[in-house]
């Protein structure tokens, strides 16, 4: 079956985030909906609560037109003539007080012809046939009212014109004492309210919702783009993980085949090895130390044994042996390690610098396995330095864990061979096994440490080796 790559396995969250944004935008151009939806419920209301403001305004205006200008004025002079100034400005005087305080911008009283007998304005008094349809409704006694608008195309489709009115069309009728105004249609009633106002809160009352809206939306989508950056972080630090980890497994399956099959090839070769170098030994002490052949033996014992070594790293690699821990102070290690080094050492013009830390506590650790890793080290910091050089060794403790540096002056190491410097049986030597380095992480993971190779900021190499300090060796 074929794996799944990162992309196929984060693929069901995507699917999740998908429908989150897209539910997200939902709601949120539903929401607009709403908003829209309810600020024109809201000048419905406001529409027909001015309407209805309106019609009490005339009924009032009604009453008081009735019992303080129509009756005083009918006894008085016999009929109604607006155009007498006298009249006129008694029918005025009861207008005005009578919708004093209230929000009316124009009133026109129209006799039954359609010709205004009475306005706020001068200028239409004497006017004819300006009620149109409205003024036939009120004479026949039904009450109107009409939205008008003033602006652009689109300050009106915002709600925002630059002037809106509400036109109310009522009859005026006579009314008996004591009953409800219900007498005869004597004229029409024209209020005129001026909503402009009213419309423009009406429109920041909307602004503000959607504003809100917006700010909130944009917190939630912004906590949301937060969540989902790292989940999806999470989910694929998971997959790369999980591969890495598939794939280290199958290495060491492949390893471990390998250890196998090295393992028996070694033991097959060291018999017949053991029987030629022996065979060697034997025939040169048999020869002369002059006899041409001697040097022939010399160099199949030579090679025999170096042959054996090569079987020894082979064996060590593939069936490391588990580590037989006791109180181990790693000084002491490395002292040994450096009084064997020393005769190569004085020979090649090595320095070694060493600054231990005395009063570190012991590990619990196979001392006779850290003296073969750390010899290992100080042989590949050595062969990093053809000509000679500095070694700098130190031991530093901490609270939990013990620090071992060792650093050379060489040329470093190339990013292509860090990558491949773990790698079994990869070496950049012309004579080697590639085992050295693997031998030596072996060892220190079976004493539960760590190693570590960098490239210093000045020159060389440097390799950590951390060690966990236990409380029974402390």
């Amino acid at each position: 079956m074929k794996p799944l790559n990162t992309a196929e396995r984060v693929k069901p969250f995507r699917l999740v985030k998908y429908f989150t944004f897209t539910s997200l935008i939902v709601i949120f151009i539903g929401t607009i909906i709403l908003s829209v939806l309810n600020t024109h419920w809201v000048r419905s209301m406001q529409y027909q609560k001015s309407e209805d403001y309106a019609l009490l305004l005339i009924e009032n205006l009604n009453h008081q037109v009735f019992l303080q200008f129509i009756l005083p004025v009918g006894l008085k002079y016999g009929k109604i003539e607006l155009r007498h100034k006298e009249q006129f400005e008694r029918m005025d005087n009861v207008v005005r007080s009578t919708l004093h305080s209230f929000k009316v911008e124009m009133v026109n009283i129209y006799s039954k012809d359609d010709i205004i007998a009475y306005s706020f304005s001068e200028d239409l008094v004497g006017k004819q046939n300006l009620g149109g349809t409205s003024f036939s409704g009120a004479i026949d006694g039904k009450a109107s009212s009409k939205l008008v608008q003033n602006g652009t195309f689109w300050e009106i489709l915002l709600g925002i014109p630059k002037k809106i009115k509400i036109i109310t069309f009522a009859p005026l009728r006579a009314e008996k004492p004591l009953s409800p105004i219900s007498g005869p249609v004597l004229g029409v009633i024209e209020i005129r309210q001026d909503l402009s106002s009213d419309y423009q809160q009406i429109f920041k009352y909307q602004v503000l919702v959607i504003c809100t809206i917006s700010i909130v939306m944009g917190i939630l989508l912004l906590t949301l783009i937060f969540v989902v950056k790292r989940g999806e972080g999470i989910i694929e630090k998971r997959a790369l993980e999980r591969i890495r980890l598939k794939d280290q497994l199958a290495k060491a399956k492949h390893l471990s085949s390998l250890g196998e099959m090295i393992a028996g090839v070694s033991h097959e070769i060291r018999n017949p090895l053991g029987i030629i170098s022996s065979s060697a030994e034997l025939l040169k002490k048999k020869m002369g130390p002059r006899e041409p052949l001697n040097g022939i033996a010399d160099i199949i014992v030579t090679e025999a044994r170096r042959l054996n070594n090569i079987i020894t790293d082979f064996l060590n690699y593939a069936r490391p042996k588990a580590p037989n821990r006791s109180t181990c102070h790693i000084n002491d290690v490395l002292d040994k390690n450096i009084l064997f080094l020393d005769q190569q050492i004085k020979d090649k013009g090595y320095v070694i610098k060493t600054v231990f830390d005395n009063h570190h506590p012991c590990i619990l650790a196979d001392s006779d396995m850290l003296y073969q890793a750390f010899l290992n080290l100080l042989i590949n910091a050595m062969q990093a330095m053809p000509d000679g050089g500095a070694i700098m060794i130190t031991t530093h403790a901490e609270e939990d864990a013990l620090w071992l540096y060792i650093e050379d002056e060489g040329d470093g190491v190339s990013p292509a061979v860090m990558e491949k410097i773990w790698d079994p049986f990869f070496t950049t030597k012309e004579k080697g096994t590639g085992l050295g380095l693997g031998i030596v992480k072996n060892i220190i993971e079976a004493n539960d440490g760590m190693i570590r190779i960098d490239n210093r900021r000045e020159k060389g190499a440097r390799v950590t080796v951390k060690f966990p300090l236990d409380q029974e060796a402390q």
